[in-house]
């Protein structure tokens, strides 16, 4: 057996990565992709390696004979014409050495995991095909193929078929072709391709037209747990390297991308808040037929956003701003806010980050075990300009009780003062607790509250990006307004904010779900006797891991089980301590948590 690599293009997508070289040369996860390929051809037995360069080729061919000189024979082909012909020439300047022994062809801008090559050597067949299920952040062929391994059709990116997406493989460009294969039946039709449409296409267009003959001897080799990219692009060199990073380094690599995860399709995210059981399948069918008018139309401004506000939550539209989120609406708000702002601390960090005019005045609430303590925060507020509550706390999901929060109105009203009342997450607190200042009354009477409410966590929609704030004080809201962009709602959230009404039992029935998961999970972990797990209000669970590391706990369960948790250990309020987060998700989810955590905590 030897192998093949298509190293000659140029990977002008890949910018400044490829300046100096060829694609293989780029380092993914610190070791660069050539020296993976190597790696993974001894692993599987393969001592001759045969490279047709192009691009910065000699600059490959020197890096690879300083490098891996006397580790196997290497055989390299030069394609002079790289930059005006595409893969199918550079296959076909391989061919006279192609047909002396089996061979695994790959091209040069995929990762896989190691023992990928020595599991393809040994499988069954003389002829395969790498195909992984297909995926949405996939691009280039795919295949179909059937519970036999026959492969049924080859499919360009331009013929797919949306309604068959789940039928589809995406085509990994590694191949094991027999000699006698390559000799007799794909050289021929190669060479009869190129004389008709020339040199500047691809080798899987062979392939295709293979396909549509009888027996075609190609079989799918599915790749099923077998971790892989192709790496097209900046973006896809960031998600491989994540992917291929091991220990706190992969960690902290996804975790600063702040969100995206649904590029990463095996993990479990345990981090970020949201609501797994709302929206129902019926909204999400709703959105979905109107997409193309949403896609290709403009938003309404600001007024018409505000007016759907007013319909869900009773406040007049005069009193409410809808934000891409809530954090923009904070963001606006630390734009205008002056003086002196108290915050209860730890917190979302947005109440610290964006009031970059204001004096910061820190309750520590680690003080009293990660609680609200209100009379603390009556003389705050008696000192201060402004004070935020995030009630149900995050991280903590401790939660003052309606009274309390009246009371704090109350005082604030007395003395002047802005109170901002963040209710993210109240609609998850239990039944008897829950409630809401979105009151249109409420409002009216205290103009001295703010209350700011993320309808991306408690909705079950982040992606759409959706907020509101609520306040009486009409200099206030026309100060947020002018600093805020007309269109800054786009046509998704918009129709989303029309048609809600129309499941809000959903709603209800969704947090009381959660309410009921929250507590049987809390109920679970607390069997674990080395860890401490906190009352919660909310749709998170604030853990004290003790003496368990939590960073390295973190780590493990992304390395191992695909789980992403919310590590503390770096956080203010939390230094020199092993505290963690678990956001709750569904039953399944939740119970593949518990069980690893049982395992590594017992």
């Amino acid at each position: 057996m030897q192998a093949l690599m298509l190293a000659a293009g140029m990977g002008k997508r890949l910018a400044k990565y490829t300046q100096n070289n060829t694609k293989c040369m780029v380092p993914v996860a610190g070791k660069k992709l050539i020296d993976r390929a190597i790696e993974s051809l001894k692993i599987a037995g393969i001592n001759r390696f045969i490279i047709v360069i192009g691009y910065k080729g000699e600059n490959l061919k020197k890096y690879i004979l300083e490098n891996h000189k006397g580790e196997m024979d290497f055989v390299f082909i030069e394609n002079k014409d790289y930059a005006t012909t595409n893969n199918i020439y550079s296959f076909y300047l391989a061919k006279d050495e192609l047909i002396k022994d089996d061979t695994i062809l790959m091209e040069s801008d995929v990762i896989y995991e190691p023992d990928l090559i020595k599991k393809m050597v040994e499988y069954k067949h003389q002829n395969i095909a790498a195909v992984a299920k297909y995926e949405s952040w996939m691009d280039g062929t795919v295949v179909e193929a059937d519970d036999e391994h026959n492969i049924t059709s080859f499919i360009e990116k331009k013929d797919m078929d949306n309604s068959k997406l789940d039928r589809y493989y995406k085509t990994v460009n590694i191949y094991k072709f027999s000699a006698s294969f390559v000799r007799d039946i794909y050289i021929p039709f190669l060479e009869a391709y190129m004389k008709a449409y020339g040199m500047n296409s691809y080798y899987e267009t062979t392939l295709k037209v293979l396909c549509m003959l009888k027996d075609f001897p190609v079989k799918a080799f599915y790749m099923r747990d077998i971790d892989w990219y192709e790496i097209d692009d900046a973006q896809d060199l960031s998600i491989a390297t994540a992917l291929f990073t091991k220990g706190i380094e992969k960690y902290n690599f996804i975790t600063a991308a702040f969100g995206g995860f649904w590029r990463y399709t095996k993990v479990k995210d345990f981090c970020y808040l949201v609501n797994p059981y709302f929206p129902p399948k019926r909204l999400v069918e709703k959105m979905q037929n109107e997409f193309p008018i949403l896609l290709t139309q403009y938003p309404s401004g600001e007024n018409v956003q505000n007016m759907n506000a007013e319909r869900l939550f009773g406040v007049d539209k005069e009193h409410i701003l809808v934000g891409n989120g809530a954090a923009e609406l904070i963001n606006a708000l630390g734009h205008i806010a002056r003086g002196t702002i108290a915050v209860n601390l730890p917190a979302f960090n947005e109440y610290v980050r964006c009031f970059k005019n204001c004096v910061i005045h820190e309750i520590d609430n680690s003080k009293i075990d990660y609680k609200m303590d209100v009379e603390t925060i009556k003389i705050a507020i008696r000192e201060c300009d402004y004070t935020a509550v995030i009630n149900p706390d995050n991280p903590s999901g401790f939660m003052l009780d309606k009274e309390q929060v009246l009371a704090l109105a109350s005082v604030a009203k007395e003395a002047g003062h802005k109170l901002i009342i963040d209710e993210s997450f109240v609609d998850f607190a239990d039944g008897k607790r829950r409630f809401t200042l979105l009151d249109d009354q409420f409002i009216s009477e205290n103009p001295n509250v703010i209350v700011i409410k993320s309808i991306s966590k408690s909705y079950g929609v982040p992606g759409i990006r959706l907020g509101l704030l609520a306040s009486s004080d009409k200099d206030l809201i026309k100060a947020l307004r002018d600093d805020m962009q007309i269109w800054n709602i786009n046509s998704f959230g918009e129709y989303y904010l029309q048609i809600y009404q129309l499941f809000a039992k959903d709603y209800e029935k969704a947090c009381d779900a959660i309410v009921n998961e929250r507590n049987r999970v809390i109920t679970e972990l607390r069997k674990l006797k080395s860890i401490r797990v906190y009352d919660s209000e909310a749709n998170y669970i604030l853990v004290d891991l003790k003496e368990n590391n939590s960073i390295d706990l973190a780590a493990k369960l992304l390395d191992e089980k695909h789980i992403l948790i919310k590590d503390l250990s770096t956080k203010n309020y939390f230094h020199k301590k092993n505290f963690i987060r678990l956001a709750i998700r569904d039953e399944n989810d939740n119970n593949a948590l518990i069980e690893a955590l049982n395992e590594y905590l017992k």
